[in-house]
C-alpha cells in the first residue's frame, strides 16, 4: 500500500480548490462582484439560519420555497465552513513550520556600520525582509491555495530562506493537509470508493468489486477472473 504523501495532499488541495469555490453556489460564484460580497452575503445567510432556531422554526435549509420569508440560503453552508475550516488550520500550520525553519532576515546595519558599505548592507537587509518567498501573517487568514503552494515549497526543499523540514516537521504537514484533503473529498466526493457489486460475474459468478472515482465513469472487476467492465449505469441486481 502506497502512503499519501505531504506533497500529494498539498497538490490535491491547490488543484481541486476551485471546485470547492464553484460548489460554494449552484449558480457559481461569478455574479460576486468580490470577496468582501462573498463574506457578506454568507454572514448574510449565517444570521438568517441562527434566526430561524431562535424563532423555533425548521431551519432555514429544511424551509420550502412556498413559505413567506427566508428560503435557502443562496450558498451552501457546509461548503462554506468546510473552506474557512481548511483556509485556517493551513495558515495555523504554515505559522507553526514558518516559525521553525524560517531564517531570521539580515539585520539592518547599526550606526558603527562602516560608512562606506551601508548603503549595500541596507539594501541587502531591504531585500531580505521583502523576500516574497517568506511565510507572512498579517491578520488575514491566507487563501487555501497560497498556502498549500508555500508548505509544498518547503516539502521540496526549494530554495529560500528557510532550514531543512525535519521529519517531524513533515509529518505535522502530512496530518494537517491530510485531514483537509478528508474534508474537500466529503463535500465534494472526490474520493475513490471502492464496493462489492450487488450481483455476480456474468462470466465466472465470481465477486465484482465496483470502482467510483470523481471525473471518471465507474469500473467493475472480477475478483475471480479479472474481467474489468467500464460501467455507463450502475450495475442492476
Amino acid at each position: 500500500m502506497t502512503t499519501t504523501t505531504a506533497a500529494q495532499h498539498l497538490r490535491t488541495i491547490a488543484t481541486e480548490w476551485p471546485r470547492l469555490t464553484d460548489a460554494l453556489d449552484p449558480r457559481g460564484t461569478n455574479w460576486l462582484a468580490s470577496r468582501a460580497d462573498l463574506f457578506r452575503t454568507l454572514d448574510e445567510a449565517d444570521a438568517a439560519e441562527a434566526l430561524a432556531y431562535r424563532l423555533g422554526h425548521r431551519t432555514v435549509l429544511d424551509r420550502s420555497p412556498e413559505q413567506l420569508g427566508a428560503t435557502r440560503p443562496p450558498l451552501s453552508i457546509r461548503v462554506h465552513d468546510t473552506r474557512r475550516t481548511i483556509e485556517v488550520a493551513l495558515a495555523g500550520c504554515a505559522d507553526v513550520i514558518a516559525s521553525r525553519v524560517q531564517v531570521e532576515p539580515i539585520p539592518y546595519p547599526g550606526l558603527d556600520w562602516p560608512t562606506d558599505d551601508l548603503a549595500r548592507r541596507a539594501a541587502r537587509s531591504r531585500a531580505d525582509v521583502a523576500d516574497p518567498r517568506r511565510w507572512r501573517y498579517r491578520g488575514r487568514t491566507p487563501s487555501a491555495p497560497h498556502t498549500a503552494l508555500w508548505l509544498l515549497a518547503r516539502v521540496e526543499r526549494r530554495p529560500g530562506p528557510f532550514r531543512t523540514l525535519t521529519a517531524a516537521d513533515e509529518r505535522y504537514i502530512r496530518s494537517v493537509a491530510g485531514e483537509a484533503v478528508n474534508r474537500m473529498e466529503a463535500v465534494l466526493g472526490l474520493a475513490v470508493v471502492t464496493e462489492e457489486a450487488d450481483r455476480p460475474c456474468p462470466d465466472c459468478g465470481g465477486l465484482l468489486i465496483v470502482r467510483t472515482e470523481a471525473g471518471d465513469p465507474p469500473t467493475a472487476r472480477c475478483k475471480q477472473c479479472g474481467r474489468v467492465w467500464t460501467l455507463t449505469e450502475p450495475l442492476a441486481a
